[in-house]
């Protein structure tokens, strides 16, 4: 099954139970690690309030991590980073 097909709902695997957000700086992460053959990849939900309306980014990344709890803390990780380097731009 190819990559994009698992991305946008292809696949026909159970879904991993969600993780807990985690609140950065204004933002708020919700690692989401996609089941990658025997592994998975790094994803997650970034969230902000930008002048009373939600707005999101979904980050996705092409590293794959065996194990699910790495994966995850791998995941609030990136995406701390990509918040520390772009801020609201993300949404933009």
């Amino acid at each position: 099954m190819s990559f994009f097909k698992k991305l946008f709902g292809g696949g026909n695997s159970a879904p991993e139970p969600q993780a807990e957000a985690v609140a950065y700086k204004d933002f708020r992460i919700t690692p989401a690690p996609l089941k990658e053959g025997d592994g998975f990849r790094i994803a997650a939900l970034i969230e902000a309030e930008v002048e009373g309306e939600t707005k999101s980014h979904q980050l996705v990344r092409a590293d794959v991590i065996r194990d699910r709890e790495e994966a995850i803390a791998a995941s609030v990780r990136k995406a701390q980073q990509m918040i520390d380097e772009q801020g609201l731009r993300l949404f933009g």
